[in-house]
């Protein structure tokens, strides 16, 4: 089996991609979906989020706007709620594998990869990217995304043009989505050859 890493800063177009290898038949794990999961109703980071947080969960699980505002500019918050975190995805991604395993190649979409040291356990690694104006103009898109807050998610990641120094491949997604699907299929083809760059 072999495992390619898709990682991408805060508004490159990752989920698009990622949706595009799915299209393609090659399963996706989703970290942020996985830390959806044990963060929502009966999910099992809620407790240990709570203890750690307190006022940070309900009855909905996690509410992330207040975590958020919990660990965002602390890096010892986040260093903890990280170590809560990881463990558990982690966890995930192995029972992912466990499902997976007569697949020749999955895909392991995980934003802060290079950040957490993840390309180390994969295969080769897919970096989505777009321009600085359209990946700035997406984010501010979100509903409750203010320019600080971009700026503090923009301080936490690693430099664009690093990742892609630093990719196997490297996906455009400020061209056509036809031209982005096109890229997959061929990133698909090379890794499935045993080709890398």
């Amino acid at each position: 089996m072999t495992i390619l890493g898709l990682t991408g800063s805060i508004g490159m177009g990752k989920s698009t991609v990622a949706a595009m290898f799915a299209d393609a038949g090659v399963p996706v794990f989703d970290a942020d979906a996985a830390v959806h999961r044990l963060q929502g109703p009966g999910g099992g980071l809620v407790a240990a989020i709570e203890a750690r947080f307190p006022g940070t969960t309900g009855a909905q699980g996690v509410d992330r706007a207040a975590l958020g505002q919990a660990v965002l500019g602390d890096d010892a918050a986040m260093r903890a709620l990280e170590a809560i975190v990881h463990p558990a995805v982690r966890a995930e991604r192995e029972a992912f594998l466990v499902r997976h395993h007569d697949s020749p190649l999955v895909v392991f979409d995980i934003p802060l990869l290079f950040e957490t040291g993840g390309e180390r356990d994969m295969d080769f690694v897919v970096v989505v990217s777009a321009s600085a104006p359209v990946q700035r103009e997406r984010v501010l898109a979100r509903p409750g995304m203010t320019l600080a807050r971009f700026e503090a998610i923009d301080s936490r990641q690693m430099r664009d043009t690093e990742k892609r120094a630093h990719a196997d491949f490297v996906i455009p997604t400020d061209v056509p989505l036809d031209e982005t699907r096109a890229a997959v299929l061929r990133v698909i083809a090379c890794v499935r050859d045993g080709q890398g760059r």
